[in-house]
């Protein structure tokens, strides 16, 4: 997806992310984990080491561009959103949203309403017939509701895997839910 294609919306503005923004992305992301995923993820690890482990995450993936996935970023100015998409993950669900977030002050405003659209853009330029899918963990409740309202499918339910592949990471035996949607096109803008 080149920056061109995405474009400001309000007082927003959407682009492809860049490894200076690993920081930022880092710190929301494990803001949304504290938030969302307490009662799935320990306390202790979600209170001390939840934003190591994200900074790590995301420096990595955002060193160097890799054509096989696409992080686009919602900024106004500060990072406010964004949404990590891994091309072509699956044969049978196709591209996976592996993590979309959007800090609590912008929720509900069409942040990630834009977000998912454009990473629904992002998949189905590969290919019109072209599938999207996330996991979202069975407590999150609110998210679950967003993905139904945009059409997509409940499709699945595993249990939750551990961050870092540490099982103390986890509390109990959380799940999480497949939600699909066949065909990428229909969430794109425009």
């Amino acid at each position: 997806m080149r920056n061109a294609e995405l474009a400001e919306s309000g007082a927003l503005e959407f682009r492809v992310a860049a490894p200076a923004d690993a920081d930022a992305v880092a710190r929301l992301h494990a803001d949304s984990w504290r938030r969302h995923y307490r009662g799935a993820y320990s306390d202790a690890f979600l209170d001390g080491d939840v934003l190591d482990d994200r900074l790590a995450a995301w420096h990595a993936r955002l060193r160097a561009t890799d054509a096989r996935s696409a992080t686009i970023v919602a900024l106004a100015p500060e990072l406010v959103g964004f949404a990590h998409t891994v091309f072509d993950d699956d044969a049978a669900w196709g591209a996976l949203l592996d993590n979309m977030h959007v800090c609590a002050q912008r929720q509900r405003r069409g942040v990630g309403s834009r977000l998912l659209a454009l990473s629904a853009a992002a998949v189905a330029e590969r290919g019109p017939r072209r599938g999207l899918y996330l996991w979202v963990l069975e407590q999150n409740t609110a998210a679950q509701a967003f993905y139904a309202v945009h059409g997509g499918m409940r499709a699945g339910r595993e249990a939750v895997t551990a961050p870092g592949g540490q099982p103390a990471r986890l509390v109990g035996a959380p799940a999480k839910l497949r939600y699909a949607w066949p065909r990428a096109r229909l969430l794109s803008p425009g």
